[in-house]
């Protein structure tokens, strides 16, 4: 390897070693169990969220999501959600929370159409995508209640 190349690799390991990262674009992620129409604890790793930039990104030019991987969209407060599909090529299902953690709506998108926006039913808090069909094939319909502690607190 010549000089020029270690120089270059170093200049540019320098660069990104002292450029700063915005603490919106930090994707953290948790567990959440969801009480499933059968009473059984179902659990899924979601990336959380929960700044405006993570929102209005969320899962678009991605190809896939794990078999039990989605993503929660955090509100600070309850409100008329709508989602669309701008981007995501992931078929996807939505469900829309209350405040208290329960499902209000399951609605399942289309990748790419963004002729349509997909709205919740009332004011939800958080919005969860999942692969579609994850929530029909594991029980869990409108009324089951997401357990929160520890993923977005009390």
């Amino acid at each position: 390897m010549n000089i020029t190349v270690i120089f270059n690799v170093l200049f540019i390991l320098l660069f990104l070693a002292s450029s700063p990262i915005s603490s919106d674009s930090k994707m953290r992620s948790c567990d959440i169990t969801i009480v499933n129409s059968r009473g059984v604890h179902v659990t899924l790793k979601a990336e959380m969220a929960d700044t405006e930039d993570l929102r209005l990104t969320g899962l678009m030019h991605r190809s896939a999501l794990g078999a039990d991987d989605g993503m929660l969209f955090v509100f600070e407060n309850e409100q008329m959600l709508h989602f669309w599909m701008k981007n995501t090529s992931i078929p996807l299902s939505i469900a829309y929370i209350d405040k208290n953690g329960r499902i209000i709506d399951i609605l399942d998108m289309k990748p790419f159409d963004i002729s349509i926006t997909y709205p919740s039913s009332r004011k939800a808090r958080y919005a969860l995508e999942m692969n579609r069909g994850w929530f029909g094939n594991n029980n869990i319909m409108t009324g089951c209640k997401l357990i929160l502690d520890g993923c977005i607190g009390k």
